[in-house]
């Protein structure tokens, strides 16, 4: 085996650690709402700001537009995904019907361990809403329903919701949504107290309720698409 071949498995293990520090960069500022809708996200300049080749920052955000996350528009570049009325609605129906089986799921699987984990987690939004820090509470408003999933032991259902929640933050954004209308701070500790009763129906019954409240608050207005990249990830 040469010097070139021994390397090649470390070179590989590097550049989708790069990948994957890079996306999770991104996907976090745009669900700190950092990112706004529309953002046009430049090919060179997120290669500058993050020290590797354009073709990496392009492995990226194609990445992040087959998880519609990103819109990819030909002569013109990415920029993040500015979400439809339609698409609103079509999101919330989906969410509608993934989250229940959700639930279900975790409840079927339930152990003590995993309610301490969504336990942890609301005391953690609770303390950045003590706090005021708005965008950890946007963050982790977001991350408690992927946890969920996560919890629930679905792969496929994990990476749904990740994509799902990700493009409500966007239409949160986008159509202005008050986060202490949208996402109030009781709501998912009461979920939390029927999965621990194991208790399918009150459990599937406040979900819907709880999107109800999200879709509900959302009003149209529009989103602006400028942003100083540098300022975002180098801060």
């Amino acid at each position: 085996m040469s010097g070139n071949e021994r390397k090649a498995p470390g070179s590989r293990a590097e550049r989708e650690k790069s990948v994957d520090e890079i996306y999770e960069r991104i996907y976090v500022a745009i669900l700190e709402h950092r990112l706004h809708p529309g953002t046009k996200l430049g090919e060179e300049r997120l290669a500058d700001i993050f020290g590797v080749s354009r073709a990496r920052v392009r492995e990226v955000l194609a990445r992040l537009a087959h998880e519609q996350i990103v819109e990819l528009v030909p002569q013109r570049g990415a920029y993040v995904a500015k979400p439809t009325i339609e698409q609103a609605r079509d999101v919330f129906e989906a969410r509608r019907l993934i989250e229940p089986a959700v639930l279900r799921r975790l409840v079927d699987t339930l152990t003590p361990e995993k309610v301490t984990r969504l336990r942890q987690h609301v005391e953690l939004e609770a303390d950045a809403r003590r706090r005021g820090d708005k965008r950890a509470v946007i963050r982790m408003s977001g991350e408690f329903h992927t946890l969920a999933a996560e919890l629930a032991g679905n792969s496929s259902l994990a990476r749904t919701m990740r994509e799902l929640c990700m493009l409500t933050c966007l239409i949160i954004f986008l159509y202005d949504a008050p986060t202490a209308q949208s996402c109030r701070d009781d709501e998912h500790q009461m979920i939390i107290d029927a999965v621990a009763k194991r208790d399918r129906g009150r459990a599937e019954k406040l979900m819907l309720e709880h999107l109800d409240h999200i879709e509900s608050s959302l009003s149209l207005d529009d989103g602006n698409g400028e942003a100083d990249l540098e300022a975002i990830f180098r801060a």
